[in-house]
């Protein structure tokens, strides 16, 4: 009971007070099974496209993260092939930072800022994480090339 208020109340902060560049909604009223889009931001190689992510909320919330993933394809050294996010806030300690006073609102704001600063010594795709590093115009080339293929509307 307390996860489906606390969900409720979130969303409807999400709804009245979305952080900017962030909307998050119901998928087909299931209350777990949530969408959001996060937009490119400025002066950043994903800007102008428009990224879309799904929120699975497990049983446990807010005691367990939820699980965020990209459905829009994105090049990036913390973002995967299959969407899967590498940061902190999404793990459970040790190895993670979540903490039940953190909500969904916050995650989506970390994601965003993620996007904007990548962390290349915490990769996921280590041969984009190495571009980043070593080569980074030809990673903000190939990152705008992915965000124009896959993120412009």
């Amino acid at each position: 009971m307390q996860r489906a208020s606390r969900l409720k109340r979130e969303l409807s902060l999400l709804t009245a007070e979305p952080p900017p560049g962030i909307t998050c909604w119901q998928n087909e009223n299931q209350l777990d099974d949530l969408r959001a889009q996060i937009l490119g931001g400025a002066d950043t190689p994903y800007e102008k496209g428009i990224f879309n992510l799904e929120i699975v909320v497990p049983e446990r919330y807010p005691f367990e993260p939820p699980k965020i993933r990209f459905l829009t394809p994105i090049y990036h050294p913390n973002i995967d092939s299959a969407g899967r996010i590498c940061l902190d806030v999404l793990k459970l300690p040790p190895k993670g930072a979540w903490r039940p006073s953190l909500n969904i609102s916050t995650l989506l704001t970390s994601i965003q800022l993620l996007m904007a600063e990548p962390n290349p010594d915490d990769p996921l795709m280590a041969d984009i994480s190495s571009e980043y590093k070593y080569n980074k115009q030809l990673f903000l080339l190939n990152a705008r090339e992915w965000t124009e293929k896959y993120a412009s509307q």
